[in-house]
């Protein structure tokens, strides 16, 4: 049977995606290699997300549809977080919050549609999922109806909204590799619960993360500047002594 190069190209995004993704996590934050690193992580799971939806749209595949949509706003929206200069929210942010709400609301409504149903499943998933997506969804819609509201975000809650959406992206990637096909790795992995630890590990570092951003003193001075205008490649953090991280 021949492959699908969409397919193939779907493949190689998710396996680059969650191998950059976890090294970005572990290098530090705000050097140039965790920039470069964090580029291939953006673009490739982009593809990731964009493939994906396309790829289940055509299977009528509908959560997966979900899936590549979300994994695609999260990224794209914590890319934006520190890519463009601070200020008033602007179009982009308008139609991600609709998305958002949208994609909440369908994730709710297959949510109750599995409650209500006589096998207690949706699509072959139970009301459990569905109900975590989508508040995760909606969690992400109130952050971005808060920033519009203050017009616009800066400093720690800046670091913060890129932080969680690349962690929950990546969850999302490792888990639909690790978790979903259990298949594609040796007995002795499925048998020791090495894949369920490498799934859940992005959830685990996205809260370390947030702790430590939210309470450690190093945190506390600003670390994007509200008129900083240099990609995450090349943004610094002159605050910071050279030991310690900055942003995931």
């Amino acid at each position: 049977m021949r492959t699908s190069p969409l397919l193939i190209l779907h493949i190689c995004a998710g396996t680059i995606g969650c191998i950059s993704g976890f090294i970005a996590v572990f290098l530090r934050k705000g050097s140039r290699r965790h920039g470069g690193v964090g580029k291939v992580f953006v673009l490739s799971m982009l593809t990731l997300g964009a493939s994906g939806a396309y790829l289940a749209l055509l299977k009528f595949q509908v959560t997966n549809v979900l899936g590549g949509v979300l994994t695609f706003y999260l990224v794209s929206t914590a890319w934006v977080a520190v890519k463009r200069k601070a200020g008033k929210p602007g179009i982009f942010d308008w139609a991600a919050l609709l998305f958002a709400l949208a994609v909440g609301a369908t994730q709710m409504t297959f949510g109750l549609q599995a409650v209500l149903s006589r096998t207690g499943l949706k699509y072959g998933y139970p009301p459990g999922i569905y109900f975590f997506m989508g508040g995760v969804v909606l969690l992400a819609a109130a952050g971005d109806i808060r920033m519009i509201v203050r017009g616009g975000i800066s400093g720690t809650p800046r670091i913060a909204r890129h932080l969680w959406r690349m962690c929950f992206a990546l969850f999302i990637a490792s888990s639909s590799i690790f978790l979903a096909r259990p298949q594609l790795f040796p007995a002795v992995l499925q048998k020791t619960g090495v894949l369920a630890v490498v799934s859940f590990l992005p959830l685990a570092l996205m809260v370390f993360w947030l702790i430590r951003i939210r309470w450690a003193k190093t945190y506390r001075v600003k670390l994007f500047p509200s008129n900083a205008t240099a990609s995450i490649a090349s943004e610094t953090i002159p605050q910071l002594r050279t030991t310690e991280y900055g942003h995931s």
